[in-house]
């Protein structure tokens, strides 16, 4: 199992190294007059010249990336250069609201969603008919469509939830659940229907195996064949779609964030990229790359409980 962890650790690092170095050369490549755009048009050219020498830009680039990286392993993720925010503290300020979006989320997902395809899957009959079309629907709904009719439902119409903000959850427990409700609705409904798709597809698999017959054959009960043995079996389908569903609601959730105005990762990396705030998008792209190699270890942990077999592989 220790092997088995350190593969993982060893490819997880490999990602943290190589992502933030693509982000670096994508914008370093695409990048306007950043010190022309963040002194404005009426900056004279020593001004610029100026500005652009205290950046450290008119370095060669390996230099500029080898002096990031370097800061980087030592905790110091450097300034904005539009904003002079610590990009750290930007990140401790934004990197709770999109985790408690991608999280709840994905806890909600994993409930309805491992609840419904189990239920289709062993039921069948007009049960399985209904996942199947609340499938299609949960597909075709655009996202940020839903988001929409959500804050006017619910927002505006009948003002249950609020329409924008965000409440910290050390602020106000009941604040941060009535800020989150529409948010987490708005992702979570594609995250569901995904997921139950590939849950009723495996645990439907699992039941047609003959270890399973001779467990009915012996009289076991329904309870014991399906949360002891049938769930376990499925549970690597399950861990492996609902890893992939948290790493897509990352990206997933800049749309949310714009619509009801939540000041996460999501947001602050789209406007940093349309400056060329390069240490905050680097900042935000090395955060995201670290949170997406976590979970994908523990996910890989998981998976290798449930199956030995994959320890090998």
């Amino acid at each position: 199992m220790l092997t088995f962890l350190a593969k993982r650790v060893a490819s997880g690092l490999v990602l943290v190294v190589l992502i933030p170095s693509l982000a670096f050369i994508l914008m370093r490549a695409g990048s306007a007059d950043v010190a022309r755009q963040i002194l404005g048009q009426t900056a004279t050219v020593e001004q610029v010249a100026a500005k652009t020498a205290d950046l450290g830009l008119d370095r060669p680039l390996i230099e500029q990336y080898l002096t990031w990286a370097g800061a980087a392993l030592r905790g110091d993720l450097g300034v904005s250069w539009f904003t002079n925010e610590s990009v750290a503290h930007a990140m401790a300020t934004r990197v709770p609201a999109t985790l408690s979006l991608v999280i709840v989320t994905t806890i909600v997902a994993a409930v309805v969603a491992v609840a419904l395809g189990l239920a289709a899957a062993y039921f069948r009959g007009w049960l399985d008919k209904v996942l199947q079309v609340l499938s299609v629907a949960g597909f075709a709904l655009p996202g940020f469509w839903l988001a929409l009719m959500l804050v006017i439902w619910l927002a505006i119409n009948v003002p249950i939830f609020p329409a924008t903000g965000y409440v910290p959850i050390g602020e106000d427990l009941g604040g941060w659940v009535r800020s989150i409700v529409l948010p987490v609705t708005a992702l979570a409904v594609g995250a569901v229907t995904a997921t139950a798709q590939q849950v009723r597809g495996a645990v439907m698999d699992v039941l047609q195996q003959d270890w399973v017959r001779t467990l009915r054959a012996r009289g076991i009960s329904t309870t014991s064949l399906v949360f002891k043995h049938v769930l376990r079996s499925a549970g690597v389908t399950g861990l492996t779609v609902l890893g992939l569903q948290f790493i897509g609601l990352l990206g997933g959730a800049v749309f949310v964030e714009r619509i009801f105005a939540i000041p996460g990762m999501g947001q602050v990396l789209v406007s940093s990229t349309a400056q060329g705030d390069l240490p905050l998008v680097l900042g935000v792209v090395l955060v995201t790359t670290l949170i997406v190699v976590i979970v994908n270890i523990v996910i890989d942990l998981g998976v290798g409980f449930f199956n030995p077999k994959a320890r090998l592989s």
